[in-house]
């Protein structure tokens, strides 16, 4: 089955970018808001934020939001810092592994995020590396925000088939979010759930896919 393989799709957050959910959690308690439940983590957000993933409410729409939502006037820097918050780091072997597949495959990014995060990210890992991973690491990169949808919606990835002119039975998916798999499936895409592990474990040294993947 693996050596059928010749298009990748990954996640970003999760198995790419290392990210902590809890840490936007006690960001908000750090800046005093200690009765939102579960207002963002990794299995549940709220509706305001799949609207601000599919780039449907602005970032300062957003901001206002958490303002009305927390009784808070939090300042725009506060709320950025604590969206921002879950950002942790991409490893350098990550993308040493990614250039290294791009000679093997063609590989591409989808990942669900929003227009805060991106520029936060974007603008740090252009500092650490010195050049745009985004275009260096990848055929082509899909943002949610960018693309005004997200998984696990098919529609997504029937998008990337379409513009990226790929045989879906040649492509898979890898995410650490079983069900964001189901969409790529719709559209006839195998699926790879990262549930441990990095992506270094599902390759051999030369770049070559080692995982199982579904059928």
């Amino acid at each position: 089955m693996t050596e059928n393989i010749k298009n990748i799709i990954f996640d970003f957050g999760g198995v790419i970018h290392d990210i902590r959910y809890e840490n936007v959690g006690e960001a908000f308690v750090h800046h005093g808001i200690t009765n939102l439940g579960t207002f963002y983590s990794k299995d549940f957000q709220t509706a305001e934020m799949d609207l601000f993933e599919k780039g449907l409410l602005s970032p300062t729409q957003y901001r206002d939001y958490i303002r009305r939502a927390t009784g808070h006037n939090l300042s725009d820097t506060d709320i950025d810092d604590i969206i921002n918050a879950i950002l942790i780091d991409v490893p350098t072997e990550r993308v040493e592994l990614l250039l290294r597949l791009r000679k093997r495959y063609r590989v591409f990014l989808f990942s669900n995020t929003n227009q805060i995060n991106y520029d936060c990210f974007t603008a740090k890992l252009q500092k650490k590396f010195g050049f745009d991973i985004f275009k260096r690491c990848f055929d082509a990169a899909y943002f949610s925000q960018l693309m005004h949808c997200r998984k696990p919606s098919p529609e997504g990835f029937r998008r990337i088939v379409d513009e990226q002119h790929l045989i879906p039975a040649e492509t898979l998916f890898i995410d650490d979010i079983a069900k964001n798999l189901d969409g790529a499936r719709a559209v006839g895409i195998h699926g790879l759930h990262l549930a441990s592990g990095t992506i270094l474990d599902l390759f051999d040294h030369d770049g070559r896919l080692t995982a199982q993947i579904d059928g």
